[in-house]
């Protein structure tokens, strides 16, 4: 297993709290929830409920990923947000910066998606017994001098690694991906993912709400 070195904790970066609800800018490299085995109890969750102990974390940035991230106040708002996930009724952007000059200006990219069980926490793509899994992409910019592509990701389905999969298929990683990067690993000193937007409706009042976060590359 890979050392746990979790960036230091130099307090929250918190873009937004009431009663029910907390939105918080996770850095790269510390896990949202704790992971498995000694020393891997650090995660933003623990952070967030150093300070409110009611939070409950109802969804994931994979920890290499910075960005966003929604926490609930409560079981019944967690409840709430966790059933407006499931449903998709709330709308995720990410910004990435990808190897490779991409030739679309914007597509789709439908590739189901299951755990590479042996190589875990690797996910692979499985056209037999994968799940459907489908992100829509938009290119930015385009850097010719370095040979990569800054694009806007919408990942319609949640899978786990999905955009970095997905990204990875086409022939495109992401750069600093230690998992599917390849070549593209070396590019970059962290993952260059990044949880740019969030809307949806607030769990209480139905109130819509827009979350934005510059990525930090």
């Amino acid at each position: 297993m890979t050392a746990y070195f979790p960036p230091p904790d130099n307090g929250l970066t918190l873009i937004h709290v009431d009663s029910e609800i907390i939105v918080v800018d996770k850095p790269s490299g510390l896990l949202s929830v704790p992971g498995r085995g000694e020393g891997m109890d650090d995660c933003l969750a623990s952070r967030v409920q150093a300070r409110f102990p009611d939070a409950l974390i109802a969804h994931r940035l994979d920890m290499s990923t910075s960005g966003l991230l929604i926490l609930a106040r409560g079981a019944e708002m967690h409840s709430r947000l966790s059933r407006f996930f499931r449903d998709r009724q709330i709308d995720k952007r990410y910004v990435a910066v990808v190897a490779g000059l991409m030739a679309e200006e914007s597509g789709e990219i439908a590739l189901p998606l299951i755990c590479d069980w042996p190589n875990r926490p690797r996910q692979k793509v499985d056209f037999d017994i994968g799940k459907p899994s489908l992100t829509r992409f938009r290119v930015v910019s385009r850097d010719a001098t370095a040979h990569t592509t800054r694009l806007e990701l919408e990942p319609v389905t949640g899978r786990s690694h999905q955009l970095r999969v997905h990204l990875a298929s086409l022939g495109h990683p992401i750069l600093g991906d230690d998992l599917y990067g390849g070549e593209a690993t070396a590019l970059a000193d962290r993952l260059l993912l990044h949880a740019t937007d969030l809307s949806l409706l607030h769990p209480a009042t139905g109130a819509p709400l827009q979350f934005h976060s510059d990525a930090p590359f």
